[in-house]
């Protein structure tokens, strides 16, 4: 293999080694990482690759070690296997691992400094203000835009996330929030499309254009709800794709991402583009948005998980 060339699919899959495919986890997002674990060891499995499923339930080095694996496919959601912990463990016990690395996976975790990232790095993102737990809320209150988004800073699935619309809901909101974080970010409503765009190894993959009848893309929307439609072609013209594209692998590059993910961003009515957040450990069901997206561009499944596990392998990615 030479140094700074692609791996192919098939020199993946002939030097994998024994590879743990890590899932569960203590975050609230455990049941959608369980599904996208099993979803990746059995696509490894197919393929030829020694996969063996890991569920996070307490003593995880233990784990680990009995395992042995030569390299690590983390399919864990949320904090602890999002957040920089996991990816600070397995440097530790030195096992490769795909996606991002410990500084990557922190920024992308926190909205708040993912945001302030962007800002200095010149990327559109609303305007926003932080709350944090057992500060006045009066005096958050006032600098508050309405109508609004309010949302755990470390969390993800759109789970504690409100759309308030008057200062009589903030409260609430901000109470639903805490329930998952001790910072809430407050952010600008963005009245219009939502888009996401799928990283892979440094491409990015087609932009799928999110519509739901919800007020926005919320956890039912994406886990409960039949009436969510997922377009791709999302409609917009080559030279948007092409510049929305360009924006999100900025965007990616300024948080230090690294192998795969997927930066989520609205369009308002004057076609401004508006960065939200970026996921370094997407879903990855057969229903999932990049599986989805690489689908549309003649990726299957298969082929994706093991492109994904050769982001394991550092500097012949």
């Amino acid at each position: 293999m030479e140094l700074g060339r692609p791996l192919r699919n098939e020199e993946i899959v002939a030097t994998a080694g024994r590879v743990a495919v890590l899932m569960g986890g203590p975050s609230a997002e455990r049941e959608i990482s369980l599904k996208s674990g099993r979803a990746v060891a059995e696509a490894l499995l197919r393929v030829g690759v020694d996969a063996r499923e890991i569920v996070w339930d307490g003593d995880l080095v233990g784990q680990l070690i009995d395992c042995a694996p030569d390299r690590a496919f983390i399919a864990l959601h949320g904090r602890g296997g999002e957040d920089g912990s996991v990816q600070g463990l397995l440097e530790v016990m030195q096992i490769p691992y795909t996606g991002s690395d410990v500084l990557g996976s922190a920024l992308c975790m926190d909205k708040v400094r993912s945001k302030q990232v962007w800002r200095n790095a010149g990327l559109p993102t609303p305007d926003f203000v932080v709350y944090c737990r057992g500060e006045e809320i009066q005096q958050r209150a006032e600098a508050v835009s309405y109508p609004a988004i309010v949302k755990p800073a470390r969390e993800g699935s759109s789970l504690g996330v409100s759309r308030v619309d008057s200062s009589s809901e903030l409260v609430p909101a901000l109470e639903k929030a805490l329930r998952y974080d001790d910072v809430v970010l407050i952010e600008n409503w963005v009245t219009g499309s939502e888009y996401t765009l799928g990283i892979v190894a440094g491409v990015a993959l087609p932009i799928i254009k999110l519509e739901t009848p919800n007020k926005f893309y919320d956890f039912d929307a994406k886990y409960v709800a039949n009436t969510t439609r997922y377009l791709c072609p999302c409609g917009l013209s080559e030279d948007a794709l092409a510049q929305y594209s360009a924006m999100g692998l900025s965007a990616f590059a300024a948080l230090g991402a690294k192998g795969w993910g997927r930066v989520d961003f609205m369009l308002d009515a004057q076609s401004q583009p508006w960065l939200i957040e970026l996921n370094t450990v997407p879903g990855m069901t057969d229903h999932s948005l990049v599986p989805m997206a690489a689908q549309a561009c003649g990726i299957d499944f298969d082929e994706l998980v093991v492109k994904i596990l050769g982001s394991s392998f550092g500097e012949v990615e």
